[in-house]
């Protein structure tokens, strides 16, 4: 007996995307589609705060409770705080709980401190306006008072010295006397973090300067970038600002809970053994899908869309272990066109390829604002829709995509094609639903019956590999939500 698909995530209106009204069909209303619950592939996971009967009012006590264990004495009255955020965290469950988050921290610090402003920056990666479209939609600028804005690589930069030399900051996010590093824990970007220094990324991300962040797109790559951003937050400059950090700490399924600390690298150790220990087995069971046509089909650009918590970017590259620090290259997504040559070869054989269990992808709906050439080029592509292929047309970044795929006028022609050209009828959708995964019954009978050996190999074999490697403590496992 299969399950009614879940309800995909909803499309947005946004500059980025396309209108609304042209998406005619999601990939879940096709015929064959089924949804899996998490708890069925793994049984393990912990519960979540959001989404939950309790909804919203679930998240604002767990952060409240959180905060509770927070020393703020160093906000004295008359202070301004900068509560600093990033784009990713709107993009999860619509949003919700981590707006809910920033406001109840902005709440307590207000009530607590006396402080005299409480403000948000909240910093993005290339789509310079997003983070202005997010705070809109969940009323941050009317909650902020008006000191809620968006803050882009490409401002005004600020220098700070490190160990490493100087490095750009941005300049808004560092102009109050203390600053709040509010973020989540979910591990989208492992491919660039490896779970390594994860909660002191957006140091040399979010809140920096284009020539500061472009060390982990252009220079040093994954994992040699990672001491870029501790750099920043080791700078006595940050040091004397960083009052604490609040994180969302996410799973699959939703939200788990909020940990805050003033201590950013006891959050960190946490954050790292909690990715592992709730995105392991998920991210490994993507990697043991033998073949499957994927559609995207969620409010995001191609490599961010989302299908139980986890990007399509990392389904790319889930034919390698994403977690292992003894890989002797690094997982290659998007931005690792640099490893190819003009002509979309391998720069050395040690290479690995694109996931080869990807036979194709339909591009029912995603967004603009992040290179995506990569992935046409490597995967068959089908874009369904004129308006879709016109906006990517568009775009400075994307216009090479529809060189490299065909147009549909449907999903349903998109489909067809996709079946008889790759002659597989599994099918995974990245579409954001909530609580499971949206497949078609082929590949919900593919996952259900591997998923057992996938959980056994992550607990017993791979999960103390990987602590290893980052010399932690086996004991947090137990101490980790």
């Amino acid at each position: 007996m299969y399950n009614q698909p879940l309800e995909p995530a909803p499309t947005k209106e946004s500059q980025y995307g396309v209108d609304p009204a042209t998406v005619t069909m999601r990939g879940a209303e096709l015929e064959n589609m089924t949804s899996v619950p998490l708890g069925e592939l793994i049984p393990d996971l912990p519960g979540v705060i959001y989404p939950s009967d309790k909804g919203l009012a679930a998240v604002r006590a767990e952060t409240e409770a959180a905060l509770e264990s927070v020393d703020m004495s160093m906000i004295t009255e008359g202070k301004t705080v900068n509560i600093l955020a990033s784009h990713h965290g709107f993009t999860f469950l619509g949003g919700f709980p981590y707006a809910e988050m920033l406001r109840t921290i902005k709440d307590v610090v207000s009530v607590r401190t006396q402080a005299k402003q409480v403000r948000l920056r909240a910093g993005l990666g290339m789509r310079f306006r997003e983070t202005e479209e997010y705070i809109k939609t969940h009323g941050l600028d009317e909650y902020f008072e008006g000191k809620a804005i968006g803050i882009a690589p490409i401002d005004a930069g600020i220098p700070i010295e490190t160990e490493l030399g100087t490095l750009y900051g941005l300049k808004k996010a560092y102009d109050a006397d203390f600053i709040i590093h509010a973020h989540n824990s979910d591990v989208r970007e492992v491919h660039f973090h490896r779970q390594v220094d994860r909660a002191v990324k957006p140091f040399g991300m979010s809140y920096a300067r284009c020539e500061t962040r472009s060390t982990y797109h252009m220079n040093m790559g994954p994992r040699a970038a990672n001491f870029v951003a501790r750099a920043i937050f080791e700078s006595p400059f940050v040091q004397e600002k960083f009052a604490f950090a609040a994180f969302m700490i996410m799973s699959p399924a939703g939200a788990i809970t909020v940990d805050a600390d003033n201590d950013l690298y006891a959050i960190n150790d946490r954050t790292t053994v909690g990715g592992m220990k709730h995105y392991g087995k998920i991210i490994s069971l993507f990697g043991a899908i033998d073949e499957c046509i994927v559609i995207l089909d969620f409010p995001c650009p191609v490599p961010y869309v989302f299908a139980s918590g986890v990007i399509y970017a990392n389904m790319v590259g889930a034919n390698i272990d994403l977690f292992d620090l003894d890989n002797p290259l690094p997982p290659y997504t998007w931005y690792t066109e640099t490893f190819y040559n003009e002509h979309g070869k391998p720069l050395i054989p040690e290479i690995p390829p694109v996931n080869p269990a990807i036979k194709a992808v339909v591009h029912n709906y995603a967004w603009i604002g992040y290179p995506a050439v990569f992935f046409a080029e490597h995967t068959p592509t089908i874009v369904v829709g004129a308006a879709q292929a016109e906006l990517f047309n568009r775009d400075p970044m994307n216009l090479n995509y529809m060189k490299h795929a065909l147009l549909a006028d449907n999903l349903k022609a998109a489909m067809e094609f996709a079946y008889r050209t790759t002659g597989t009828d599994k099918v995974m959708i990245f579409d954001g639903a909530s609580g499971g995964l949206n497949v078609s019954r082929s590949l919900a009978d593919h996952l259900l019956k591997v998923a057992p050996e996938v959980n056994r190999r992550v607990g017993e074999d791979l999960m103390p590999k990987w602590l290893v490697q980052r010399d932690i403590d086996p004991g947090l496992l137990q101490q980790v939500a």
